[in-house]
């Protein structure tokens, strides 16, 4: 892992030498949305001839790069919501919109609710209540000062197979369906939830009349468990990692937060494509308003990018979501058995280390030799 140096930096005059960067390309966005869009199309197409024609758990091996797809629309839905997709605001909200059908996301709610992500992102005194489970986190002492009860609820829905695995799906199938966290003042958002909802409602009634439920189930579902667990991973190990930083107060801005609490994600060029450069964070949260298909190049461009923001490889990403609490005394991020390990280290007191389920899990992803027995990974 390759970890960040601080440096001080005015914000405003960076964008205004990156402003080449932050200029959409009509002709690429189009290019991208259609592509995107037709081989999202071929993909469906050829799930639903191979289920129904020849055999649905051959059509599961179409599933991975279908969701893939997905995945990379929902990229452009996010420009969208940063007006980044194309300089008209009317042609980012109708593509956004359509992306959030594709996506199953209220394409307005999640717009605003996004928003409010990137003004207070990684600053301690400016956390949510409890909806974002994903670019959040208590303190150590935040942690020890809950009762017994909500420190162990506290775990285990962050434990990686419940974050990570199981309430993805639900959080894009079940939850964005309801307007959960839109207040009521927010009508243009909670419309959305309820115009999403009949769009999608109308499609998939129009695709079960044709096709039947059982192909569309067999087809939709395994697409939107994949495509949603490997989006919610992918915004979840860029902003809570190892060498991620939170601040308090005065000591917190939006270029220091991009640089030091947001990741570089090293990935393979394929996993790259397919997840709209989305690896490059930091500069995506410098700068919003540099489209997907430009992020690499402007951090190419700019030597504080390259050399001031922590790196992570595909396999330290995997491991990433382990790491749940702030330790405000060491500056790090820990996971849950590490503070611990740490109070007993600055009381003088040796201490065990012994892996915890959560930290085991995440071992075995990158390391499956280190097997499971008796229900537990060892």
């Amino acid at each position: 892992m390759q970890t960040a140096m601080h440096t001080r930096l005015n914000r405003r005059a960076l964008a205004a030498k990156l402003d080449a960067f932050q200029v959409p390309s009509v002709g690429r966005s189009i290019a991208q949305l259609a592509s995107t869009a037709a081989l999202y199309a071929v993909g469906l197409a050829a799930m639903y001839y191979v289920g129904i024609h020849l055999s649905p758990w051959l059509a599961l091996v179409l599933t991975i790069p279908t969701a893939g797809f997905v995945v990379r629309l929902f990229i452009i839905q996010h420009d969208c919501g940063h007006g980044s997709f194309f300089r008209s605001s009317r042609a980012n909200q109708i593509v956004g919109w359509f992306c959030g059908l594709l996506t199953f996301t209220p394409y307005e709610s999640w717009r605003r609710q996004h928003a409010g992500h990137h003004a207070i992102w990684n600053n301690l005194d400016k956390r949510h209540g409890g909806t974002d489970l994903y670019s959040t986190c208590l303190t150590v002492e935040e942690y020890q000062a809950l009762s017994p009860f909500r420190r162990w609820f506290y775990r285990l829905v962050r434990h990686p197979v419940v974050s990570q695995l199981l309430l993805p799906p639900l959080l894009f199938v079940v939850w964005y369906r309801l307007p959960f966290d839109t207040p009521k003042a927010w009508r243009k958002e909670r419309r959305s939830v309820y115009l999403t909802n009949l769009g999608l409602v109308a499609v998939l009634a129009t695709m079960v009349t044709f096709l039947g439920w059982k192909p569309v189930l067999f087809v939709q579902g395994p697409i939107m468990v994949i495509a949603s667990i490997v989006g919610v991973w992918l915004f979840s190990v860029q902003h809570r990692f190892e060498d991620s930083e939170w601040f308090r107060g005065g000591k917190w801005s939006p270029a220091e937060a991009a640089l030091h609490g947001c990741s570089l994600l090293r990935l393979p060029r394929l996993l790259q494509w397919f997840t709209g450069n989305i690896g490059f964070h930091h500069v995506h949260h410098m700068l919003p308003r540099v489209p997907n298909y430009r992020l690499q190049a402007c951090h190419d461009a700019e030597p504080i990018f390259v050399n001031g923001v922590t790196t992570l490889t595909l396999r330290q990403a995997l491991r990433a979501p382990s790491f749940a609490l702030w330790d405000e005394a060491r500056g790090v991020m820990v996971r849950f058995p590490s503070w611990r390990q740490s109070q007993a280290t600055f009381h003088g007191s040796p201490s065990q280390d012994r892996r915890a389920p959560d930290e085991a899990f995440a071992d075995f992803l990158v390391n499956p030799a280190s097997g499971v027995a008796g229900g537990h990974i060892q």
